[in-house]
């Protein structure tokens, strides 16, 4: 089993996923990412969200820093960030038990 390198990743992983209102689209925004990376219209057409709610949703994970971009204006691609690659056990567990609810 990985080491989590940050203690507190699973309370961010806990406020972010459970805490609030977006948390299962961001569950599956990240599912997503760890595939490979995507646009935020690439996001939208595959889970068949609104744009804006994807662009918000990526808004609040790249502040969090789960994500992290390459490229510039409609060419930018999002995926997961070093910081959650690191510790992605945590999340996948966090993820497991929240889709059980």
């Amino acid at each position: 089993m990985e080491l989590m390198l940050d203690p507190n990743a699973k309370r961010i992983f806990w406020y972010l996923f459970a805490g609030s209102r977006g948390g299962n689209n961001r569950i599956k925004i990240i599912e997503l990412l760890k595939e490979h990376p995507h646009n935020i219209n690439q996001i939208a057409e595959t889970l068949k969200l609104d744009y804006k709610a994807i662009q918000h949703h990526i808004t609040v994970l790249e502040k969090n820093n789960m994500v992290s971009k390459v490229g510039e204006k409609y060419g930018v691609s999002y995926f997961i960030s070093d910081y959650l690659e690191s510790n992605i056990t945590a999340f996948d567990q966090i993820a497991s038990q929240i889709k059980k609810v």
